[in-house]
Protein backbone atom coordinates (compact mmCIF):
# COMPACT_ATOMS: atom_id res chain seq x y z
CA UNK A 1 0.00 0.00 0.00
CA UNK A 2 2.91 2.35 0.55
CA UNK A 3 4.73 1.71 -2.48
CA UNK A 4 1.18 2.51 -4.51
CA UNK A 5 0.85 5.72 -2.87
CA UNK A 6 4.32 6.59 -3.14
CA UNK A 7 3.92 5.50 -6.87
CA UNK A 8 0.54 7.52 -6.94
CA UNK A 9 0.63 10.61 -5.13
CA UNK A 10 4.32 11.34 -3.75
CA UNK A 11 6.25 10.55 -7.16
CA UNK A 12 3.99 12.92 -9.10
CA UNK A 13 4.32 15.79 -6.19
CA UNK A 14 8.03 15.33 -6.60
CA UNK A 15 8.23 15.70 -10.14
CA UNK A 16 6.09 19.09 -10.23
CA UNK A 17 7.86 21.89 -11.33
CA UNK A 18 7.01 25.86 -10.82
CA UNK A 19 7.70 25.94 -14.57
CA UNK A 20 4.25 23.71 -15.15
CA UNK A 21 2.40 26.17 -13.87
CA UNK A 22 1.83 28.67 -16.62
CA UNK A 23 0.02 25.94 -19.03
CA UNK A 24 -1.60 24.51 -16.52
CA UNK A 25 -3.44 27.80 -15.95
CA UNK A 26 -4.31 27.97 -19.65
CA UNK A 27 -5.35 24.13 -19.74
CA UNK A 28 -7.48 24.88 -16.46
CA UNK A 29 -9.05 27.99 -18.45
CA UNK A 30 -9.95 25.51 -21.29
CA UNK A 31 -11.90 23.12 -18.84
CA UNK A 32 -13.38 26.32 -17.27
CA UNK A 33 -15.31 26.40 -20.29
CA UNK A 34 -17.76 23.62 -19.24
CA UNK A 35 -19.13 26.71 -16.86
CA UNK A 36 -21.50 27.24 -19.63
CA UNK A 37 -22.54 23.76 -20.53
CA UNK A 38 -25.63 23.35 -18.38
CA UNK A 39 -27.21 27.00 -19.33
CA UNK A 40 -26.75 25.98 -22.52
CA UNK A 41 -28.81 23.15 -22.40
CA UNK A 42 -31.58 24.99 -20.65
CA UNK A 43 -30.98 27.90 -22.80
CA UNK A 44 -31.69 26.00 -26.17
CA UNK A 45 -34.37 24.26 -24.42
CA UNK A 46 -36.45 26.64 -23.20
CA UNK A 47 -35.95 29.89 -25.65
CA UNK A 48 -35.23 27.88 -29.43
CA UNK A 49 -36.25 25.80 -31.69
CA UNK A 50 -33.66 23.64 -32.78
CA UNK A 51 -34.23 20.12 -33.17
CA UNK A 52 -32.29 17.05 -31.74
CA UNK A 53 -30.43 16.25 -35.05
CA UNK A 54 -29.78 20.23 -35.95
CA UNK A 55 -27.60 20.39 -32.69
CA UNK A 56 -25.97 17.11 -33.12
CA UNK A 57 -24.89 18.61 -36.94
CA UNK A 58 -24.47 21.78 -34.49
CA UNK A 59 -21.77 19.98 -33.03
CA UNK A 60 -19.93 18.43 -35.97
CA UNK A 61 -19.17 22.50 -37.01
CA UNK A 62 -18.24 23.67 -33.68
CA UNK A 63 -15.37 20.88 -33.69
CA UNK A 64 -14.04 21.98 -37.44
CA UNK A 65 -11.89 24.68 -35.85
CA UNK A 66 -9.66 21.90 -33.89
CA UNK A 67 -8.70 21.19 -37.49
CA UNK A 68 -6.77 24.40 -37.78
CA UNK A 69 -4.37 23.16 -35.20
CA UNK A 70 -2.59 22.21 -38.04
CA UNK A 71 -1.21 25.64 -39.24
CA UNK A 72 -1.55 27.24 -35.79
CA UNK A 73 1.20 24.72 -34.75
CA UNK A 74 3.55 25.30 -37.96
CA UNK A 75 2.78 28.72 -37.13
CA UNK A 76 4.04 28.76 -33.53
CA UNK A 77 7.14 26.46 -34.45
CA UNK A 78 7.72 29.45 -36.58
CA UNK A 79 7.47 32.14 -34.34
CA UNK A 80 8.15 30.34 -30.90
CA UNK A 81 9.64 33.54 -29.50
CA UNK A 82 6.19 35.68 -29.96
CA UNK A 83 3.39 32.68 -29.56
CA UNK A 84 2.18 34.13 -26.69
CA UNK A 85 0.21 36.70 -28.15
CA UNK A 86 -1.74 33.80 -30.29
CA UNK A 87 -3.41 33.83 -26.38
CA UNK A 88 -4.41 37.28 -26.34
CA UNK A 89 -6.31 36.51 -29.78
CA UNK A 90 -7.51 33.57 -28.42
CA UNK A 91 -8.82 35.27 -25.18
CA UNK A 92 -10.97 38.33 -27.63
CA UNK A 93 -12.99 35.55 -29.33
CA UNK A 94 -14.29 33.45 -26.15
CA UNK A 95 -14.96 36.82 -24.78
CA UNK A 96 -17.13 37.53 -27.35
CA UNK A 97 -18.80 34.16 -27.40
CA UNK A 98 -19.82 34.64 -23.52
CA UNK A 99 -20.52 38.40 -24.37
CA UNK A 100 -23.25 37.65 -27.13
CA UNK A 101 -24.88 35.44 -24.86
CA UNK A 102 -25.15 37.69 -22.44
CA UNK A 103 -26.71 40.35 -24.85
CA UNK A 104 -29.12 37.58 -25.47
CA UNK A 105 -30.51 37.34 -22.47
CA UNK A 106 -30.48 40.95 -21.19
CA UNK A 107 -31.12 42.55 -24.48
CA UNK A 108 -33.09 40.57 -26.68
CA UNK A 109 -35.22 42.60 -28.64
CA UNK A 110 -32.40 44.39 -29.89
CA UNK A 111 -30.01 41.18 -30.85
CA UNK A 112 -33.53 40.16 -32.54
CA UNK A 113 -33.65 43.21 -34.61
CA UNK A 114 -29.85 42.14 -35.88
CA UNK A 115 -30.52 38.38 -36.00
CA UNK A 116 -32.59 35.61 -34.79
CA UNK A 117 -31.58 34.39 -31.62
CA UNK A 118 -31.00 30.75 -33.53
CA UNK A 119 -28.58 32.57 -35.61
CA UNK A 120 -26.56 34.49 -32.61
CA UNK A 121 -26.80 31.25 -30.82
CA UNK A 122 -25.07 29.13 -33.74
CA UNK A 123 -22.21 32.73 -33.80
CA UNK A 124 -21.60 32.21 -30.29
CA UNK A 125 -21.15 28.99 -30.32
CA UNK A 126 -18.62 28.52 -33.19
CA UNK A 127 -16.46 31.61 -31.69
CA UNK A 128 -15.69 29.92 -28.59
CA UNK A 129 -14.02 26.60 -29.45
CA UNK A 130 -12.01 28.74 -32.37
CA UNK A 131 -10.38 30.71 -29.30
CA UNK A 132 -9.99 27.64 -27.26
CA UNK A 133 -8.41 26.10 -30.07
CA UNK A 134 -5.85 28.62 -30.51
CA UNK A 135 -4.56 28.90 -26.43
CA UNK A 136 -4.56 24.80 -26.87
CA UNK A 137 -2.00 25.16 -29.36
CA UNK A 138 0.33 27.64 -27.54
CA UNK A 139 -0.89 25.53 -24.21
CA UNK A 140 0.67 22.74 -26.24
CA UNK A 141 4.25 23.94 -26.88
CA UNK A 142 4.28 25.97 -23.94
CA UNK A 143 3.88 21.89 -22.16
CA UNK A 144 7.05 21.02 -24.16
CA UNK A 145 8.77 24.13 -23.12
CA UNK A 146 8.26 24.16 -19.72
CA UNK A 147 9.35 20.44 -18.88
CA UNK A 148 13.30 21.10 -17.97
CA UNK A 149 16.24 19.63 -20.21
CA UNK A 150 19.27 20.52 -17.58
CA UNK A 151 19.21 20.30 -13.53
CA UNK A 152 20.08 23.28 -11.62
CA UNK A 153 23.84 22.46 -11.99
CA UNK A 154 23.37 22.45 -15.76
CA UNK A 155 23.96 19.33 -16.37
CA UNK A 156 21.71 17.65 -19.22
CA UNK A 157 18.89 15.41 -17.39
CA UNK A 158 19.25 11.58 -18.30
CA UNK A 159 16.53 10.19 -21.14
CA UNK A 160 14.83 8.44 -18.56
CA UNK A 161 14.11 11.57 -16.32
CA UNK A 162 13.29 13.74 -19.29
CA UNK A 163 10.73 10.81 -20.39
CA UNK A 164 9.03 10.96 -16.60
CA UNK A 165 8.71 14.69 -16.75
CA UNK A 166 7.13 14.75 -19.86
CA UNK A 167 4.21 12.09 -18.64
CA UNK A 168 4.03 14.17 -15.69
CA UNK A 169 3.86 17.24 -17.72
CA UNK A 170 1.11 15.67 -20.01
CA UNK A 171 -0.85 13.96 -17.06
CA UNK A 172 -0.64 17.22 -15.18
CA UNK A 173 -2.43 19.17 -18.16
CA UNK A 174 -5.11 16.58 -18.31
CA UNK A 175 -5.52 17.22 -14.93
CA UNK A 176 -5.44 21.10 -15.05
CA UNK A 177 -8.43 20.54 -17.70
CA UNK A 178 -10.48 18.54 -15.10
CA UNK A 179 -9.66 20.93 -12.29
CA UNK A 180 -11.63 23.34 -14.17
CA UNK A 181 -14.13 21.77 -14.80
CA UNK A 182 -14.34 20.63 -11.19
CA UNK A 183 -14.26 24.40 -10.36
CA UNK A 184 -16.72 25.48 -12.76
CA UNK A 185 -19.25 22.42 -11.73
CA UNK A 186 -18.99 23.51 -7.78
CA UNK A 187 -20.20 26.45 -8.96
CA UNK A 188 -23.10 25.74 -11.30
CA UNK A 189 -24.23 24.09 -8.46
CA UNK A 190 -24.68 27.03 -6.03
CA UNK A 191 -25.75 29.12 -8.68
CA UNK A 192 -28.42 26.80 -9.75
CA UNK A 193 -29.96 26.31 -6.45
CA UNK A 194 -33.64 26.84 -6.27
CA UNK A 195 -33.59 27.90 -9.99
CA UNK A 196 -36.01 25.55 -10.99
CA UNK A 197 -39.06 26.95 -9.23
CA UNK A 198 -37.93 30.66 -10.37
CA UNK A 199 -40.44 32.41 -13.10
CA UNK A 200 -39.17 32.50 -16.93
CA UNK A 201 -37.92 35.98 -16.62
CA UNK A 202 -35.67 35.75 -14.04
CA UNK A 203 -34.47 32.48 -14.86
CA UNK A 204 -33.27 34.06 -17.60
CA UNK A 205 -31.39 36.57 -15.18
CA UNK A 206 -29.66 33.84 -13.70
CA UNK A 207 -28.72 32.69 -16.85
CA UNK A 208 -27.22 35.56 -17.91
CA UNK A 209 -25.25 35.80 -14.80
CA UNK A 210 -23.66 32.79 -15.09
CA UNK A 211 -22.75 33.72 -18.57
CA UNK A 212 -21.05 37.03 -17.04
CA UNK A 213 -19.12 35.54 -15.11
CA UNK A 214 -17.62 33.13 -18.03
CA UNK A 215 -16.13 36.70 -18.58
CA UNK A 216 -13.43 35.81 -16.32
CA UNK A 217 -11.82 32.74 -18.20
CA UNK A 218 -9.70 34.25 -20.53
CA UNK A 219 -8.29 35.95 -17.93
CA UNK A 220 -7.29 33.40 -16.57
CA UNK A 221 -5.27 32.04 -19.65
CA UNK A 222 -4.25 35.47 -19.84
CA UNK A 223 -2.96 35.35 -16.58
CA UNK A 224 -1.03 32.10 -17.44
CA UNK A 225 1.16 33.93 -20.09
CA UNK A 226 1.96 37.03 -17.61
CA UNK A 227 3.40 34.36 -15.15
CA UNK A 228 5.61 32.58 -17.97
CA UNK A 229 7.14 35.72 -18.71
CA UNK A 230 7.76 36.70 -15.27
CA UNK A 231 9.22 33.37 -14.66
CA UNK A 232 11.78 33.55 -17.98
CA UNK A 233 12.87 36.70 -16.79
CA UNK A 234 13.41 36.32 -12.94
CA UNK A 235 15.26 33.12 -14.10
CA UNK A 236 17.70 35.40 -16.52
CA UNK A 237 17.73 38.15 -13.70
CA UNK A 238 19.27 34.88 -11.04
CA UNK A 239 21.35 33.80 -13.91
CA UNK A 240 22.89 36.74 -14.67
CA UNK A 241 23.54 37.76 -11.00
CA UNK A 242 25.88 34.08 -10.89
CA UNK A 243 28.08 35.50 -13.73
CA UNK A 244 26.75 33.15 -16.45
CA UNK A 245 26.87 34.71 -20.05
CA UNK A 246 24.22 35.28 -22.35
CA UNK A 247 24.75 32.18 -24.67
CA UNK A 248 24.64 30.02 -21.29
CA UNK A 249 21.84 31.23 -20.01
CA UNK A 250 20.02 30.65 -23.31
CA UNK A 251 21.29 26.86 -23.30
CA UNK A 252 19.87 26.69 -19.66
CA UNK A 253 16.35 28.05 -20.11
CA UNK A 254 15.45 27.19 -23.39
CA UNK A 255 14.99 23.26 -24.66
CA UNK A 256 17.89 22.76 -27.63
CA UNK A 257 15.98 24.23 -31.48
CA UNK A 258 16.99 23.69 -35.00
CA UNK A 259 15.94 26.17 -37.32
CA UNK A 260 12.61 25.60 -38.77
CA UNK A 261 11.99 25.67 -42.24
CA UNK A 262 8.33 26.88 -43.21
CA UNK A 263 6.43 24.03 -44.97
CA UNK A 264 3.94 26.14 -46.94
CA UNK A 265 1.97 23.23 -47.42
CA UNK A 266 0.47 23.43 -43.67
CA UNK A 267 -0.68 27.12 -44.41
CA UNK A 268 -2.08 25.29 -48.10
CA UNK A 269 -3.87 22.85 -46.19
CA UNK A 270 -5.06 25.21 -43.90
CA UNK A 271 -6.55 27.57 -46.91
CA UNK A 272 -8.01 24.72 -48.67
CA UNK A 273 -9.76 23.81 -45.50
CA UNK A 274 -11.48 27.03 -44.63
CA UNK A 275 -12.11 27.45 -48.36
CA UNK A 276 -14.08 24.38 -48.43
CA UNK A 277 -15.64 24.83 -45.03
CA UNK A 278 -17.25 28.28 -46.00
CA UNK A 279 -17.73 27.39 -49.55
CA UNK A 280 -19.74 24.25 -49.00
CA UNK A 281 -21.00 25.54 -45.21
CA UNK A 282 -22.45 28.84 -46.74
CA UNK A 283 -23.39 27.60 -50.21
CA UNK A 284 -26.38 25.57 -48.53
CA UNK A 285 -24.35 22.80 -50.60
CA UNK A 286 -26.58 18.80 -49.75
CA UNK A 287 -24.48 16.66 -47.66
CA UNK A 288 -21.77 19.41 -46.92
CA UNK A 289 -21.15 18.45 -43.47
CA UNK A 290 -19.64 14.92 -45.24
CA UNK A 291 -18.06 16.75 -47.98
CA UNK A 292 -16.08 19.15 -45.18
CA UNK A 293 -15.36 16.29 -43.44
CA UNK A 294 -14.08 13.90 -46.23
CA UNK A 295 -11.98 16.72 -47.58
CA UNK A 296 -10.30 17.45 -44.04
CA UNK A 297 -9.50 14.34 -43.68
CA UNK A 298 -7.75 14.53 -46.91
CA UNK A 299 -5.81 17.40 -46.05
CA UNK A 300 -4.93 16.08 -43.06
CA UNK A 301 -3.88 12.56 -44.13
CA UNK A 302 -1.39 14.29 -46.46
CA UNK A 303 -0.12 16.63 -43.65
CA UNK A 304 0.50 13.71 -41.63
CA UNK A 305 2.25 11.83 -44.48
CA UNK A 306 4.72 14.64 -45.03
CA UNK A 307 5.45 14.86 -40.90
CA UNK A 308 5.70 11.21 -40.50
CA UNK A 309 8.79 11.13 -42.97
CA UNK A 310 10.95 12.76 -40.35
CA UNK A 311 10.84 10.25 -38.00
CA UNK A 312 12.70 6.55 -38.47
CA UNK A 313 9.93 4.19 -40.15
CA UNK A 314 9.52 1.83 -37.12
CA UNK A 315 8.54 5.15 -35.03
CA UNK A 316 6.45 6.49 -38.00
CA UNK A 317 4.44 3.37 -38.29
CA UNK A 318 4.09 3.32 -34.53
CA UNK A 319 2.52 6.31 -34.41
CA UNK A 320 -0.17 5.52 -37.40
CA UNK A 321 -1.55 2.36 -35.77
CA UNK A 322 -1.50 4.45 -32.40
CA UNK A 323 -3.68 7.50 -34.07
CA UNK A 324 -5.82 5.05 -35.88
CA UNK A 325 -7.19 3.58 -32.63
CA UNK A 326 -7.52 5.98 -30.94
CA UNK A 327 -9.28 7.87 -33.78
CA UNK A 328 -11.94 4.96 -33.98
CA UNK A 329 -12.18 4.81 -30.27
CA UNK A 330 -13.05 8.83 -30.41
CA UNK A 331 -15.64 8.37 -33.33
CA UNK A 332 -18.30 6.28 -32.05
CA UNK A 333 -21.65 7.96 -32.16
CA UNK A 334 -23.24 9.16 -28.54
CA UNK A 335 -26.57 9.53 -27.33
CA UNK A 336 -27.43 13.61 -28.50
CA UNK A 337 -29.41 15.84 -26.53
CA UNK A 338 -32.67 13.95 -26.77
CA UNK A 339 -31.49 11.76 -23.84
CA UNK A 340 -30.60 15.05 -21.87
CA UNK A 341 -33.95 16.05 -22.43
CA UNK A 342 -35.73 12.85 -21.27
CA UNK A 343 -33.75 13.25 -17.98
CA UNK A 344 -34.90 16.66 -17.70
CA UNK A 345 -38.74 15.94 -18.62
CA UNK A 346 -38.82 12.39 -17.85
CA UNK A 347 -36.81 11.37 -15.01
CA UNK A 348 -36.99 15.15 -13.62
CA UNK A 349 -33.52 16.12 -13.30
CA UNK A 350 -33.27 19.57 -12.74
CA UNK A 351 -30.44 22.24 -13.45
CA UNK A 352 -28.38 22.61 -10.01
CA UNK A 353 -29.04 17.96 -10.30
CA UNK A 354 -26.84 18.10 -13.94
CA UNK A 355 -24.82 20.21 -12.24
CA UNK A 356 -23.91 17.79 -9.39
CA UNK A 357 -23.57 15.09 -12.37
CA UNK A 358 -21.15 17.40 -13.90
CA UNK A 359 -19.12 18.11 -10.58
CA UNK A 360 -18.88 14.33 -9.89
CA UNK A 361 -17.60 13.61 -13.24
CA UNK A 362 -14.87 15.96 -12.55
CA UNK A 363 -13.95 15.47 -9.58
CA UNK A 364 -13.72 11.49 -10.06
CA UNK A 365 -11.80 12.18 -13.71
CA UNK A 366 -9.46 14.22 -11.70
CA UNK A 367 -9.09 11.71 -8.65
CA UNK A 368 -8.95 8.52 -11.77
CA UNK A 369 -6.14 10.22 -13.95
CA UNK A 370 -3.83 10.75 -11.00
CA UNK A 371 -4.90 7.42 -9.51
CA UNK A 372 -4.52 5.54 -12.94
CA UNK A 373 -1.20 7.61 -14.05
CA UNK A 374 1.39 4.24 -12.98
CA UNK A 375 -0.66 2.41 -15.18
CA UNK A 376 -0.66 5.05 -18.00
CA UNK A 377 2.62 5.17 -17.43
CA UNK A 378 3.67 1.11 -17.52
CA UNK A 379 0.64 0.00 -20.12
CA UNK A 380 1.03 -0.07 -23.76
CA UNK A 381 -1.78 2.43 -25.67
CA UNK A 382 -3.49 -0.94 -26.93
CA UNK A 383 -4.11 -2.39 -23.74
CA UNK A 384 -5.51 0.96 -22.51
CA UNK A 385 -8.03 1.77 -25.44
CA UNK A 386 -8.92 -1.96 -24.62
CA UNK A 387 -10.17 -1.48 -20.93
CA UNK A 388 -11.66 2.03 -22.01
CA UNK A 389 -13.92 0.27 -24.26
CA UNK A 390 -15.05 -2.65 -22.46
CA UNK A 391 -15.68 -0.48 -19.24
CA UNK A 392 -17.74 2.02 -21.00
CA UNK A 393 -19.71 -0.52 -22.89
CA UNK A 394 -21.00 -2.21 -19.34
CA UNK A 395 -21.25 1.75 -18.04
CA UNK A 396 -23.93 2.38 -20.97
CA UNK A 397 -26.37 -0.74 -19.43
CA UNK A 398 -27.87 1.84 -16.28
CA UNK A 399 -28.60 4.55 -18.47
CA UNK A 400 -30.39 1.90 -21.00
CA UNK A 401 -31.87 0.71 -18.08
CA UNK A 402 -33.08 4.17 -16.69
CA UNK A 403 -35.06 4.58 -20.22
CA UNK A 404 -36.44 1.37 -19.39
CA UNK A 405 -37.88 2.06 -16.20
CA UNK A 406 -35.53 -0.18 -13.92
CA UNK A 407 -35.40 2.75 -11.34
CA UNK A 408 -38.88 2.05 -10.77
CA UNK A 409 -38.09 -2.21 -10.11
CA UNK A 410 -34.75 -0.82 -7.89
CA UNK A 411 -36.93 2.21 -5.70
CA UNK A 412 -38.87 -0.62 -4.89
CA UNK A 413 -37.01 -3.35 -3.73
CA UNK A 414 -34.95 -0.18 -1.55
CA UNK A 415 -37.66 1.82 -0.08
CA UNK A 416 -36.94 4.42 -2.98
CA UNK A 417 -33.33 4.81 -2.12
CA UNK A 418 -31.94 3.06 -5.44
CA UNK A 419 -33.84 5.46 -7.92
CA UNK A 420 -33.23 7.31 -11.21
CA UNK A 421 -30.98 9.99 -9.66
CA UNK A 422 -29.25 7.24 -7.57
CA UNK A 423 -28.69 5.43 -10.59
CA UNK A 424 -27.19 8.65 -12.44
CA UNK A 425 -25.20 9.43 -9.54
CA UNK A 426 -23.59 5.68 -9.54
CA UNK A 427 -22.91 5.50 -12.73
CA UNK A 428 -21.30 8.88 -13.62
CA UNK A 429 -18.72 8.02 -10.69
CA UNK A 430 -18.24 5.02 -11.78
CA UNK A 431 -17.30 6.12 -16.15
CA UNK A 432 -16.12 9.60 -15.35
CA UNK A 433 -12.62 9.00 -14.91
CA UNK A 434 -12.17 7.06 -18.30
CA UNK A 435 -12.95 9.58 -20.94
CA UNK A 436 -9.57 11.83 -20.27
CA UNK A 437 -7.36 8.88 -20.07
CA UNK A 438 -6.61 7.42 -23.78
CA UNK A 439 -4.96 10.94 -25.09
CA UNK A 440 -2.45 11.03 -22.33
CA UNK A 441 -0.01 8.17 -23.66
CA UNK A 442 0.00 9.50 -27.13
CA UNK A 443 0.51 13.06 -26.19
CA UNK A 444 3.50 11.96 -23.62
CA UNK A 445 5.16 10.08 -27.12
CA UNK A 446 4.96 12.80 -28.99
CA UNK A 447 6.55 15.30 -26.09
CA UNK A 448 9.31 12.78 -26.02
CA UNK A 449 9.42 11.51 -29.65
CA UNK A 450 8.90 13.98 -31.81
CA UNK A 451 11.69 16.39 -32.92
CA UNK A 452 12.72 19.05 -31.01
CA UNK A 453 11.70 22.31 -33.67
CA UNK A 454 8.85 20.71 -34.64
CA UNK A 455 6.86 19.99 -31.58
CA UNK A 456 4.41 22.16 -31.80
CA UNK A 457 3.45 21.27 -35.20
CA UNK A 458 3.57 16.75 -34.06
CA UNK A 459 1.14 18.57 -31.21
CA UNK A 460 -1.13 20.46 -34.06
CA UNK A 461 -1.35 17.49 -36.72
CA UNK A 462 -2.01 15.09 -34.41
CA UNK A 463 -4.35 16.72 -32.72
CA UNK A 464 -6.53 17.78 -35.88
CA UNK A 465 -6.31 13.84 -36.72
CA UNK A 466 -7.76 12.40 -33.29
CA UNK A 467 -9.88 15.46 -33.00
CA UNK A 468 -11.19 15.01 -37.01
CA UNK A 469 -12.66 11.74 -34.60
CA UNK A 470 -14.92 14.16 -33.00
CA UNK A 471 -16.50 15.69 -35.96
CA UNK A 472 -16.93 12.02 -37.17
CA UNK A 473 -18.76 11.33 -33.64
CA UNK A 474 -20.96 14.10 -34.20
CA UNK A 475 -21.74 12.72 -37.89
CA UNK A 476 -22.94 9.38 -36.43
CA UNK A 477 -24.45 11.02 -33.52
CA UNK A 478 -26.71 13.52 -35.76
CA UNK A 479 -27.19 9.88 -38.57
CA UNK A 480 -28.68 8.22 -34.92
CA UNK A 481 -30.79 11.10 -34.10
CA UNK A 482 -31.92 10.93 -38.01
CA UNK A 483 -32.59 7.58 -37.91
CA UNK A 484 -34.40 7.24 -34.37
CA UNK A 485 -35.85 10.67 -34.20
CA UNK A 486 -36.40 11.95 -30.58
CA UNK A 487 -38.30 15.58 -30.17
CA UNK A 488 -39.20 17.75 -27.00
CA UNK A 489 -42.09 19.49 -26.48
CA UNK A 490 -41.65 22.69 -28.19
CA UNK A 491 -44.55 26.03 -27.02
CA UNK A 492 -45.11 29.20 -29.04
CA UNK A 493 -47.76 31.47 -27.34
CA UNK A 494 -48.66 28.68 -25.06
CA UNK A 495 -49.81 26.40 -27.81
CA UNK A 496 -47.91 23.24 -28.26
CA UNK A 497 -46.16 23.44 -31.34
CA UNK A 498 -44.48 19.84 -31.05
CA UNK A 499 -45.18 17.15 -28.80
CA UNK A 500 -42.44 15.35 -27.11
CA UNK A 501 -41.85 12.28 -28.35
CA UNK A 502 -39.08 9.71 -26.59
CA UNK A 503 -40.34 6.52 -28.19
CA UNK A 504 -37.35 5.60 -30.19
CA UNK A 505 -34.86 6.68 -27.43
CA UNK A 506 -34.28 3.19 -26.28
CA UNK A 507 -32.91 1.50 -29.81
CA UNK A 508 -30.49 4.66 -30.06
CA UNK A 509 -29.22 4.54 -26.52
CA UNK A 510 -28.71 0.27 -27.45
CA UNK A 511 -26.99 1.10 -31.10
CA UNK A 512 -24.70 3.85 -29.70
CA UNK A 513 -23.41 1.22 -27.13
CA UNK A 514 -23.03 -1.59 -29.43
CA UNK A 515 -21.27 -0.18 -31.98
CA UNK A 516 -18.96 1.98 -29.11
CA UNK A 517 -18.07 -1.33 -28.10
CA UNK A 518 -17.72 -2.83 -31.44
CA UNK A 519 -16.11 -0.26 -33.69
CA UNK A 520 -12.60 0.01 -31.27
CA UNK A 521 -12.41 -3.08 -30.90
CA UNK A 522 -12.80 -4.25 -34.74
CA UNK A 523 -9.96 -1.32 -35.23
CA UNK A 524 -7.65 -2.98 -32.15
CA UNK A 525 -7.56 -6.36 -34.18
CA UNK A 526 -7.48 -5.01 -37.39
CA UNK A 527 -4.26 -2.62 -36.15
CA UNK A 528 -2.12 -5.12 -34.36
CA UNK A 529 -2.09 -7.27 -37.14
CA UNK A 530 -0.48 -5.75 -39.66
CA UNK A 531 2.69 -3.42 -40.13
CA UNK A 532 1.23 -0.57 -38.26
CA UNK A 533 1.83 -2.92 -34.93
CA UNK A 534 2.11 -0.50 -31.76
CA UNK A 535 3.75 -1.53 -28.66
CA UNK A 536 3.72 1.74 -26.95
Amino acid sequence: MGRWFSAVFVDLARQMRWSFLPPLMIYFAAGAQGLTSVVSTFYVKEYLDLSAAFLAGLAFWTGLPWALKMPLGHLVDLFWRWKSLLILAGAGLMAGSYAIMVALLTLPELMAAIMSANAWFITALLLAPCGFVIQDVVADAMSVEAVPHRDTDGRLLTSETTRALHTTMQTLGRIALIAGSSAVAAVNVVLFDGVEALPQVDKGAAYAGIYTLALLIPCVSLSGVALALWQKHSAKRTLRAQGLAPGQIHSRLDPPRDPVTPNWWYFIGGAVFVALSLSVGLGDVPYSQEIIFAGSMTVVLLLMRQLVAVLDPGQARALIGTAIIIFVYRAVPLRGPGATWFEIDVLGFDQQFLSVLSLITALLTLAGMIVLRPMMASRTIVWIILLLTVAEGILALPNIGLYYGVHHWTADLTGGIVDARFIALVDTAAESPLGQVAMIPMLAWIARNAPGNLKATFFAVMASFTNLALSASSLGTRYLNEIFVITREVQTDGIITTPADYSQLGTLLITAAVVSVLAPLIAIVIVQNTPLRTSD
